[in-house]
């Protein structure tokens, strides 16, 4: 009988030459509990697939060496660790090749990482793994934001949001007192560049949370911008007076 993972053990590789996903998915991920090991190139991730345990693999399809087909060859060759492709090419040729050589679901970039988390925990279930649980109910001082409901509640009343704004909101409590810089902020949310035409688009959506959150919207205390950088969620800063009713 295959030995049941502990959560906390669960661990994922990721495989991508571009180290801005790198960053976004190591992040991401071990916010939700992982433990993960990155690889630039098809040769290390080899490298580390042979010296470490491996849950799951998050693997792209474009390498500069080794691509993500001859990794999978490789891989299930001598295991049935579930594979994940990330893939530029929207051609089902390409899709059906990824699957036949033994990679066992495939997203298109850009993608959500949203669903890529569903993915990720739906093929550890499969392979009769636990996997890791991220937290259903984040705190921010007063605040409190329900992943699995996606419901946000201020001093125990709910403030309704629309599916960006609390995409936005869960992103900056899962990183409260760390600076997010636009950048993460845009790859994360909005990965798809021909819909995000418009370059405030951040800037409106943080307004808007803002003018349902904030004690004073005019003189921000819980999202506070960081000149030239981004944004910094301050959990203290929900903990002042209560918004006035207008």
């Amino acid at each position: 009988m295959q030995k049941k993972l502990e959560p906390s053990a669960t661990t994922i590789l990721i495989v991508d030459d571009d180290p801005d996903i790198l960053m976004i998915l190591e992040d991401n991920l071990k916010l939700d509990g992982y433990r993960i090991f990155c690889a630039r190139d098809g040769r290390e991730a080899l490298d580390i697939f042979g010296a470490r345990r491996v849950d799951l693999i998050v693997l792209d399809l474009m390498l500069p060496d080794l691509d993500g087909l001859q990794i999978c060859r490789t891989v299930r060759a001598e295991s049935q660790v579930p594979i994940i492709l990330l893939t530029a090419k929207d051609a089902v040729s390409d899709k059906v090749l990824g699957l036949e050589c033994g990679a066992d679901d495939y997203m298109v970039k850009p993608f959500d990482y949203l669903e890529l988390a569903a993915r990720i925990k739906a093929r550890l279930r499969r392979a009769g793994g636990f996997e890791a649980e991220p937290p259903t109910v984040m705190e921010a001082g007063v605040l409190k934001l329900d992943a699995a409901a996606r419901q946000a509640r201020l001093n125990g009343r709910e403030v309704p949001l629309t599916k960006k704004e609390f995409d936005l909101l869960q992103l900056l409590v899962r990183h409260a007192g760390r600076v997010l810089d636009r950048e993460t902020i845009r790859r994360t949310l909005w990965p798809d560049n021909r819909l995000y035409k418009w370059s405030r688009t951040i800037d409106v959506h943080i307004q808007h949370l803002r003018a349902k959150l904030e004690p004073d919207p005019d003189t921000p205390r819980c999202i506070v911008t960081v000149q030239g950088v981004g944004y910094i969620l301050k959990p203290e800063g929900f903990n002042t007076a209560p918004r006035q009713r207008r």
